[in-house]
């Protein structure tokens, strides 16, 4: 099969860029799904079987309920690398955009078969993704008018984290580290080898004095401790409601607070009003419900 790269980075990187989605990285991820659909040369048979090769067709993505889409770029990237410059996509809805169910957010026209043969790939993308935006929508709607924001995590499928903090964006979300090197988290684990929560904050104080840390607490002694230890970024793991609503006060502004650990969305309102800053939550990424997302061919 062959593919349109630099036709499609010519339409799509720059707005993709300007979005803080890899290009690169995106366009590498397209193309293994697409090889596992078909491998070496092999072709989408059941499509060659029943469509003639000039058949042309125009094809409708749209919502099956209500939500927030993202990907849909990423969608047409899809069918750019599969077609080049033989697709047209119009009507596409920018990522963020909340939609109804019957909604069309997208159209792309071009010969039947090449349409055929991008649209499990397109769907698969971009309904993972506004299925991250749209729950993750549901949290920020859940805060409004508290000072809380929802971040994402490292819970993520592997090769999709940017992708997968790209749809947390569209959502309303915040993003936390990308990675193990862009800030330090010290967690339970790196207490205990480390010999404390103050121990380890300062560990990594004397190794990378610019860096900034987070250090996971799961009482209010090492939260104090901390404190006294000019900790500013500190994480409140599984803690009660009324917990976390001291440890708020006992941190009168000194530190940053995020809490973590298993929470849920019937109960975020209530963290949310301890105070705190920021609530995070894994399963933003790690298990989230796809949005469905549907494409119906009209023959041209």
């Amino acid at each position: 099969m062959k593919f349109y790269v630099e036709e499609a980075g010519r339409i799509l990187r720059e707005e993709m860029a300007t979005a803080g989605v890899p290009f690169e990285e995106t366009v590498d991820h397209i193309l293994r799904a697409l090889q596992e659909d078909c491998p070496g040369d092999t072709v989408d048979v059941t499509s060659v079987a029943t469509i003639p090769a000039e058949a042309r067709a125009e094809g409708v993505f749209a919502a099956r309920h209500a939500g927030v889409v993202a990907g849909l770029g990423i969608a047409e990237l899809v069918f750019r690398i599969v077609l080049g410059d033989d697709v047209v996509v119009s009507g596409r809805l920018p990522d963020g955009a909340r939609v109804q169910a019957g909604d069309v957010v997208l159209r792309v026209a071009g010969p039947t078969r090449g349409l055929l043969t991008a649209e499990r790939t397109a769907l698969n993308l971009a309904s993972h993704l506004s299925g991250i935006a749209t729950a993750t929508a549901e949290w920020v709607e859940a805060l409004d008018g508290t000072r809380a924001r929802v971040l994402d995590t490292r819970k993520t499928l592997p090769g999709l984290r940017a992708l997968q903090k790209y749809a947390v964006r569209c959502g309303g979300g915040v993003n936390h580290r990308f990675g193990l090197s862009d800030r330090a988290m010290v967690k339970d684990n790196h207490v205990v080898a480390a010999g404390g929560v103050v121990p380890a904050f300062e560990a990594v104080r004397a190794s990378y004095p610019e860096m900034r840390v987070e250090v996971e607490v799961t009482d209010l002694d090492q939260l104090r401790a901390l404190l006294e230890a000019g900790c500013t970024e500190i994480l409140l793991d599984n803690m009660s409601t009324e917990t976390m609503a001291e440890a708020v006060r006992l941190t009168a502004g000194r530190a940053t607070l995020e809490a973590s650990g298993g929470l849920t969305i019937e109960r975020a309102r209530d963290v949310a009003l301890t105070g705190v800053d920021f609530i995070s939550v894994g399963a933003l990424t790690h298990s989230v419900q796809v949005f469905d997302l549907g494409l119906d061919l009209i023959e041209e």
